[in-house]
């Protein structure tokens, strides 16, 4: 499975970004996704993940609220919508697929997207 995520850029806090990760390959394993965030300086943390049918949504205590995730399983694509956007958001932003919905730390997440940064100034 190859993913490629996009829509990063630079916003004023407040503001609003809608990241995409496409997905190519073996696409038919009904899998979870996710997205997951590194911080210069910081490690990766957790950010969302989705189950296939899209009835289970997952979201770190620190975004909830505010990001929404959601996917197009006939397009292959999830992406994540994030309003109110904070300075603390800023990071670079990794998709991944096919891990275990409930895993917050990305150790059984097998496929990553190269990443996307998300800079937001204050």
């Amino acid at each position: 499975v190859q993913l490629q995520a996009s829509g990063g850029g630079l916003v004023r806090a407040g503001g609003s970004l809608r990241l995409s990760c496409a997905a190519s390959g073996r696409t038919d394993s009904r899998n979870a996704m996710s997205w997951f965030r590194q911080a210069p300086g910081k490690e990766r943390e957790f950010v969302s993940a989705i189950s296939w049918y899209g009835t289970i949504r997952y979201y770190a205590d620190s975004v909830k609220g505010r990001f929404t995730i959601s996917r197009d399983n006939a397009k292959n694509m999830v992406t994540l919508q994030m309003n109110s956007l904070k300075p603390e958001d800023t990071a670079v932003y990794y998709c991944a697929s096919d891990g275990s919905i409930s895993d917050r730390y990305g150790s059984t997440w097998p496929f990553w997207g190269q990443g996307t940064q998300v800079t937001v100034s204050s």
